[in-house]
């Protein structure tokens, strides 16, 4: 099988489609996928067909399939379900993970934390997955997720244009169902708004001049007992 361009939605779908497909650009663009009205694309990446595909959504949720559980498809199809999300919920990151190493959360008031990519078990397709990491009014709703190495750097920004950039290997390496530690501190109506790996290696003292470390003092929370079990659900293909 051929290289494919996978795409994920803010509600949930996801969509195959072959590169080939896109080999002939108009100047005007070519449709990639047929959107619902309110929904947007939030994630794409190349996959080899024999990836596996994560979803993360705001509220916390994660659910990770076999890439080929989802059949290719034309460019102007709209796509199925990938995970099942429940109220208001919606896509916030796709990743496709590759090799070893761990996925970095950060949530909306600045908090974050490093899992182990093996920690997250491979389900089926359209369920409500597991839980990726507590949220809560403290933490706030996810804003990202991505996945890094030791020797990665990661950059945070606010809503108030304020820009953090610190080591990965400085954040703590914790469990799914944790609200992890203060990566950046916000004030009372500040939300960070994106987040970016960096993979390229950096001066120590370019980095100590943008930004020192992981804020101090900032112990992880403990989980409580919750079950994260998947829900089953039929896609609507």
């Amino acid at each position: 099988e051929g290289v494919n361009v996978f795409m994920a939605t803010a509600s949930g779908t996801v969509k195959k489609t072959a590169l080939t497909e896109f080999s002939r650009p108009r100047s005007a663009g070519i449709i990639a996928v047929n959107l619902n009205d309110g929904d947007e694309l939030i994630g794409v990446d190349l996959t080899s067909g024999s990836d596996e595909v994560m979803l993360f959504s705001a509220a916390g949720k994660v659910v990770r399939f076999k890439e080929d559980a989802v059949r290719a498809m034309g460019r102007t199809a709209t796509g199925v379900r990938g995970i099942k999300l429940a109220g208001d919920d919606k896509v916030v990151s796709l990743i496709i993970p590759r090799g070893e190493g761990a996925i970095l959360t950060v949530t909306q008031n600045g908090y974050g934390k490093r899992t182990a990519a093996d920690e997250y078990p491979t389900k089926s397709r359209a369920t409500q997955g597991v839980i990726s990491i507590k949220v809560t009014e403290r933490n706030g709703s996810v804003v990202g997720a991505v996945q890094v190495d030791d020797c990665d750097q990661i950059m945070m920004i606010t809503d108030a244009g304020t820009l953090v950039r610190t080591r990965v290997s400085e954040i703590s390496v914790v469990g799914r169902n944790t609200q992890g530690v203060i990566l950046i501190r916000t004030a009372e109506d500040e939300n960070v708004v994106g987040l970016q790996r960096v993979a390229e290696p950096v001066d120590d003292e370019e980095l100590d001049a943008i930004d020192g470390s992981v804020a101090e003092g900032d112990e992880d929370i403990a989980p409580e007992a919750e079950s994260d079990d998947d829900v089953a659900d039929d896609a609507d293909e």
